[in-house]
């Protein structure tokens, strides 16, 4: 999609995107990707120790699928900010939603246009894993 077929006011929603059923290998190469080693995200007696009933992912992999979604829909070039908070833990054979939705649209003297959304990634529970929110700085429409 581009900025030119995209309805930037408020109240437009993204198309929700799907990832999963996530697997203990995502895990496994999120680990050694990041370098983020703790072994809580691919060792199961470690996990389970530690009171846990598995394995589980990495808040930073969750908000690393939710920052694909919110780029693939208004730009990676075009980001200005990007928060989450980290709300539930994911677990193996998790399906996450991603979703967003445009809250805040301000012009720019140069004819960009200063986007606001709300983001959210959801376990098929129903439960939000990670809530967010981010900037888009989307160009001017180029004339035709």
């Amino acid at each position: 999609m581009t900025e030119q077929t995209i309805a930037l006011v408020p109240g437009t929603t993204a198309t929700p995107r799907e990832f999963g059923p996530l697997t203990r290998q995502m895990f496994v190469r999120y680990s050694g990707a990041s370098g983020d080693l703790n072994p809580m995200h691919y060792d199961d007696t470690m996990a389970r120790a530690a009171g846990n009933p598995s394995v589980f992912s990495q808040g930073m992999h969750q908000s690393a699928l939710l920052a694909t979604f919110a780029t693939d829909w208004l730009g990676p070039a075009n980001v200005r900010r990007f928060q989450v908070r980290f709300r539930e833990q994911v677990w193996p054979d998790d399906v996450l939603t991603c979703s967003g939705r445009i809250d805040q649209v301000s012009e720019q003297e140069d004819g960009s246009r200063l986007v606001t959304v709300s983001l959210s990634c959801t376990r098929q529970t129903g439960a939000v894993a990670i809530s967010g929110s981010a900037d888009f700085l989307v160009p001017a429409p180029q004339a035709s």
